[in-house]
């Protein structure tokens, strides 16, 4: 534009040609600018990443829940893509997120479980992330709640692409107040921060939600006129429970409905900040969860619905959990995608929308042919799913789901309590394969193993072929393609 202006006024000062129809040209050019400039700007949608922590495949109406009311998000599904398939990387907090950030399975980067305060452990720096991708296309980019993948500074959301933080760096159970402080552990105070600043320990988690949400509508009117990119990482419904007084006693399934309820109030107070910004229809919004629902907490968890067992597991319950895409430009109303996805997909599903293609060699794949109703299939032949210190536990193999030997957890059909604290999980022991299809069998009820030979003689090759890559702690096979955690020397870490 500086080179052009430049030329233009060197042709006033040097031909004889009439002010006023240089000042014509000067207009017209200024005016095809600013078109190329909206145009551009028009193609760069907004993106809104929606997380939630614990939330189950049933605990949203458009779900299939009847005691909670979620009339914003299920209008995102109205006029989005609801998956039905669609399932969490890992089934515990830090490597989920760990995946979506990276489209890796965490395990690739040796991100296995949920790092503690004051972890020697976070996300490589050295891993792209979404907000790095997004930075090199000049968006503004923020992270405001829950970050967990790790709290030493250079693993802060900072030095992760982020250019603002307002949060927590870990789980918001990880205090004082945990009901096993004292016994199983020794938290001190969480801390609220702003970028690298600690601001103020938390004692009372009950505006967290609200805080969340303001910094979120605040980020996006001061980047209303450039690309902006925002993780809404809500702490919540990760136990222990907090809502705002307005939302008490408000559903219909006691104070995890009234959670959910203020989250969902949360998303339709961003929406109609976008619409009156005149935004909603250039901006991307996702909304799914990172796991499935603690069940130990009994009427402080979520719900699996019909899903086997719960977080911890990769049993359906554990991974499988909603989740939906609001993009009018690409999606059409009332979009059902049945075809398996997962929480690796989502990297490269934005770097597809703004590049029209996929540069990065990594575990997800695109979704956009899904969403824009091009395909049905998935893009995945297999889903690996694994737990515990790199243990393979099953694999998603079209609609076969396969189960290898492994130990899990499970409350064998007790109920927890109902004031906020745990009940004990005991172990089962899997000695023997199973084999479910999901499509006739979601409830995962009736192994058909011994029907079906051949698809457990193809699911074990394939096993063995990711074994190789992966590892699998199971078979004390430790894979060729892993990469370095992020580590950090705690003792000369800075108070």
């Amino acid at each position: 534009q500086k080179v052009s202006t430049i030329l233009l006024k060197s042709v006033y000062l040097q031909l004889p040609i009439r002010k006023m129809i240089f000042n014509k040209i000067v207009y017209l050019f200024i005016f095809l600018i600013t078109i190329i400039s909206c145009s551009k700007r028009e193609s760069t949608p907004n993106i809104v990443f929606i997380l939630t922590d614990d939330q189950g495949y049933n605990d949203l109406s458009c779900y299939g829940a009847k005691d909670i009311e979620t009339p914003n998000i299920d209008k995102l599904a109205e006029n989005g893509a609801l998956f039905k398939s669609y399932y969490a990387t890992h089934a515990v907090c830090s490597a989920s997120r760990a995946s979506i950030m990276t489209g890796f399975y965490a395990n690739r980067m040796q991100i296995y479980g949920a790092f503690m305060p004051e972890s020697s452990f976070g996300l490589n720096p050295n891993e792209i992330t979404i907000a790095e991708i997004l930075k090199e296309k000049d968006y503004s980019t923020s992270f405001y709640g829950k970050w967990h993948l790790g709290d030493a500074p250079e693993f802060f959301p900072n030095n992760q692409g982020f250019d603002d933080f307002y949060g927590i760096l870990y789980s918001n159970d990880m205090w004082p107040k945990h009901p096993q402080q004292g016994t199983n552990f020794n938290f001190s105070d969480i801390y609220l921060y702003k970028n690298f600043e600690k601001i103020e320990p938390i004692y009372d988690q009950s505006l967290l939600t609200k805080k969340f949400t303001d910094k979120t509508i605040e980020f996006i009117n001061k980047n209303k006129n450039k690309p902006f990119f925002v993780f809404l990482s809500h702490p919540q419904p990760h136990v222990p429970l907090y809502a705002s007084s307005d939302f008490l006693g408000k559903s219909k399934r006691g104070l995890y409905g009234d959670v959910i309820q203020e989250i969902d109030y949360s998303v339709g107070r961003i929406f109609k900040e976008l619409e009156k910004l005149n935004l909603e229809k250039n901006t991307l919004i996702i909304f799914t969860s990172d796991n499935g629902p603690w069940l130990s907490y009994g009427s402080h968890s979520g719900s699996a619905g019909n899903l086997k067992e719960g977080k911890g597991t990769t049993w359906e319950g554990g991974q499988r959990v909603p989740a939906i895409v609001y993009y009018p430009k690409l999606i059409k109303t009332k979009t059902i995608i049945e075809a398996q996805v997962m929480g690796i997909d989502w990297f490269p599903t934005i770097s597809d929308i703004l590049t029209k293609k996929n540069n990065y060699n990594i575990d997800g794949k695109s979704l956009i042919k899904l969403l824009s109703g091009e395909s049905k299939k998935s893009p995945h032949k297999n889903l690996f799913f694994y737990y515990n210190q790199n243990e393979l536990h099953s694999i998603r193999h079209n609609d076969w789901k396969y189960y290898f030997p492994h130990k899990y957890r499970s409350l064998n059909g007790r109920d927890g309590k109902n004031d906020g604290t745990p009940i004990k999980y005991e172990m089962n022991n899997l000695t023997n394969p199973e084999l479910y299809d999901l499509s006739k069998d979601i409830k995962e009820e009736n192994n058909i193993i011994n029907q079906f030979p051949e698809i457990k003689i193809k699911i074990e090759k394939i096993a063995d072929s990711v074994r190789l890559i992966l590892g699998d702690k199971l078979n004390k096979i430790k894979g060729n393609k892993t990469r370095q955690i992020g580590e950090t020397d705690y003792f000369m870490r800075i108070p």
